[in-house]
């Protein structure tokens, strides 16, 4: 299990790079919306080759919720508060979610404990995160901020919803399911709000393709199975390693500048995660 967490972590971080390079190639939210249709057309397809059964009735319910919770608002939130905050401070709001999920989780997870120790490793690990993502002074309506915190909220209520509800459900059929749902009320918003820009060339779809298979059908069915096998409070915050990963791969592809205080900062997330392990 370790082992697919890690890998979760590479490609969730790597897609950074894609996104980043992508920006150029089409408006954010109607990448996010082209991204994760492709993601779920493909899962459709694998669920039909595979003879998924049909969704359960009881289920449904909780499919829309995470669609809207994980998959429309969580992007739409960080989006639109990219426009007015520094992407750095964007990520550390985003990924407060192990906190959230780990304070969730207590009160609704019956043996899922948020220790003292565990608490101590969550808040350094994004204090790390902080360092490591270059954080300085915030100057701008508060209100973003709060904006960007509630991507964290809405990630750790889907979470909670993914352990609590769907721990036996087939995770193909409902990240498909999730996935449209979420893709439907993205296309909306792109449609009604943005000044929509989409580029078609070799390298546009490169971009889809990964960000859309990868790292949306594959990486978030591997995030279901991992999320209902192990502690909240394990999975959520390895994946402080996400924005990691994807600072060292913006170092390696993107020839961005990695300094000292950064590395300072990824010691601390690792210090933070063994916390959170011990």
């Amino acid at each position: 299990m370790n082992f697919l967490l890690v890998l979760l972590c590479l490609i969730w971080g790597f897609n950074f790079v894609i996104m980043k390079q992508a920006n150029g190639l089409f408006s954010p939210v109607m990448f996010a919306a082209l991204r994760f249709l492709v993601g779920s057309m493909v899962l459709f397809g694998v669920g039909l080759f595979a003879k998924v059964p049909r969704v359960e009735k009881s289920k449904v319910k909780w499919f829309v919720l995470v669609g809207i919770f994980q998959t429309a608002y969580f992007n739409l939130a960080i989006q639109v508060s990219l426009k007015y905050l520094n992407a750095g401070l964007v990520s550390v709001l985003t990924y407060s979610m192990p906190l959230f999920f780990s304070i969730l989780a207590h009160f609704f997870i019956p043996g899922e404990r948020l220790t003292p120790l565990k608490f101590c490793g969550i808040v350094l690990g994004m204090i790390g995160l902080g360092l490591a993502l270059n954080i300085t002074g915030f100057a701008g309506d508060f209100s973003y901020v709060v904006l960007g915190l509630s991507s964290a909220v809405s990630w750790a209520i889907a979470n909670l919803i993914i352990k609590t509800k769907l721990q036996d459900c087939n995770k193909i059929q409902f990240t498909s399911w999730q996935m449209i749902i979420g893709t439907v009320i993205l296309f909306g918003y792109a449609f009604g709000f943005e000044n929509i820009k989409v580029t078609a060339n070799v390298a546009a779809v490169g971009y889809l393709l990964f960000s859309g298979v990868v790292a949306s059908a594959f990486a978030f069915v591997l995030w279901s199975n991992i999320l209902t096998k192990i502690p909240a409070s394990k999975a959520s915050t390895a994946l402080l390693l996400v924005p990691v990963v994807g600072l060292v791969s913006s170092y390696l592809f993107l020839q961005e500048m990695l300094g000292l205080v950064a590395i300072a900062g990824v010691v601390l997330i690792l210090a933070g995660i063994r916390l959170v392990n011990s």
